[in-house]
């Protein structure tokens, strides 16, 4: 069976569509450009069926709400997109049952995924909006665009890329730019 992801941004202020399309879970294509990815490490499921920490890449369109990076190791990116730089303290909420579940909260706090990370697989970050309007308990949290491991090993569920594919993304997104993960 094959796997597609499509990124989709909506038509820009200057008229043309920009698709980010994974022909494979480890080929993407931009524009005319073609970069390497991962996605999770068990593929990719139907929305609906994705469950915390299954290793999973969930099926849909999700919109790009906001981008962190590592201001002690890049500059900001350029990017429309709302953008802050992380702290020492970001965390996201992982813990189901928490009421903070699938949000930005601060360390100390039980139940999070470390935003501050010692290897680079967070030095940018980009927050899709899977699970989030409304949050469902259970249902998936931490799902990112994100930097990929130098081997290109698959990630926990997030979509993943190079730091210069990443980056060039950001500078062409737009604020309607999406996250179409199909072929569950």
């Amino acid at each position: 069976m094959t796997r597609v992801i499509t990124w989709v941004t909506q038509k820009s202020k200057a008229g043309f569509l920009m698709d980010l399309i994974v022909k494979n879970p480890t080929t993407a294509l931009w524009g005319n450009a073609r970069f390497r990815c991962a996605i999770g490490r068990n593929g990719i499921i139907a929305a609906d069926a994705k469950r915390e920490g299954d290793g999973t890449t969930p099926a849909g369109r999700w919109m790009m709400r906001e981008a962190f990076y590592r201001a002690d190791r890049l500059p900001q990116p350029v990017t429309v997109l709302p953008v802050r730089a992380l702290g020492p303290d970001d965390g996201w909420c992982e813990a189901p049952e928490d009421p903070n579940y699938n949000k930005l909260v601060r360390h100390p706090y039980a139940g999070i995924d470390r935003m501050w990370r010692d290897d680079h697989l967070y030095d940018v970050v980009v927050v899709l909006g899977y699970n989030d309007d409304p949050v469902k308990a259970g249902m998936g949290s931490a799902i990112f665009l994100h930097l990929a491991r130098p081997d290109f090993s698959p990630s926990a569920g997030c979509v993943t890329l190079q730091l210069e594919d990443l980056l060039a993304v950001l500078r062409e997104a737009d604020a309607c730019s999406c996250v179409d993960v199909t072929g569950a």
